[in-house]
């Protein structure tokens, strides 16, 4: 037990190195590259006057100002495709009826880029919160609930007949055999919700906005303020990634009953 316990902390440490040392590198990379006239410093500054650019528009309030609009938006969103499309993916993954009265549909919705219908959603709700928070619901709901109905129709059949031998009602049997067993999957589909949810919202709001990050990095643009502009670039990214560990300890969190690998 010391011994795997042992060998789980040097693989962990190893990981972590490596990815700070590629983290570091690329920092380095983004200093040196316009210093030594590789690129145009006027449009990829060094990192250390984006740091400062970052540091400034923190210190005036306004990133915090453009981050928690983003923030609203994004996690309302998001939230409301969770809620929608975890029950509606088991539905259509268990009960054939529904899956053959929403399949023609669900085809051709989740074919259909978010970023294209965004025209429509200004149109019909404006240009206000209604319109970001939907079409952040819209980009949303397709990758949870695909993966939700794969997760159930792949739920091993063995079990599922072991469970229905032993006369569980259809409440117990989603409750101890397919939930736990789709928990991995439907996660994995809550994660790249995630992050389009923020990366679609950005797109969302250089339209019509006059808050978030996306704003902040439109106006940048359009001002000719690139270091600003990158750093509102970099704060889309550490949230990004401060999202999705959060999920993965979520998901980890939640499924404790699955039994580690054997070292």
């Amino acid at each position: 037990m010391v011994r795997r316990v042992g060998r789980t902390a040097g693989r962990w440490a190893r990981a972590v190195l490596l990815r700070t040392a590629a983290v570091l590198a690329l920092v380095a990379l983004w200093e040196a590259a316009p210093r030594l006239g590789l690129v145009d410093a006027t449009f990829l500054p060094p990192v250390s006057e984006v740091a400062a650019a970052w540091w400034e528009l923190l210190g005036d309030g306004q990133l915090a100002e453009h981050a928690r609009a983003s923030l609203a938006r994004s996690f309302g969103g998001f939230g409301i495709a969770v809620a929608v499309a975890v029950p509606l993916g088991l539905l259509v993954g268990w009960y054939r009826p529904v899956a053959d009265l929403l399949g023609p549909l669900l085809e051709v919705f989740r074919n259909t880029a978010a970023l294209a219908l965004l025209p429509v959603f200004v149109l019909l709700l404006g240009i206000g919160e209604t319109s970001k928070v939907s079409i952040v619901v819209y980009a949303c709901l397709w990758p949870i609930l695909l993966s939700t109905i794969s997760a159930v129709r792949n739920a091993d059949p063995t079990l599922v007949r072991l469970a229905r031998s032993m006369d569980l009602s259809t409440p117990r049997l989603f409750q101890k055999v397919i939930l736990p067993a789709s928990v991995p999957a439907v996660f994995t589909g809550i994660r790249l919700a995630g992050a389009v949810s923020i990366l679609v919202l950005v797109a969302a709001e250089m339209i019509g906005a006059k808050a978030g990050l996306g704003y902040l990095i439109n106006a940048s643009q359009y001002n000719f303020a690139i270091p600003q502009m990158y750093a509102g670039i970099v704060t889309i990214s550490a949230i990004g990634v401060a999202f999705n560990q959060l999920l993965v300890t979520v998901e980890r969190r939640l499924s404790l009953w699955r039994v580690p690998a054997a070292a």
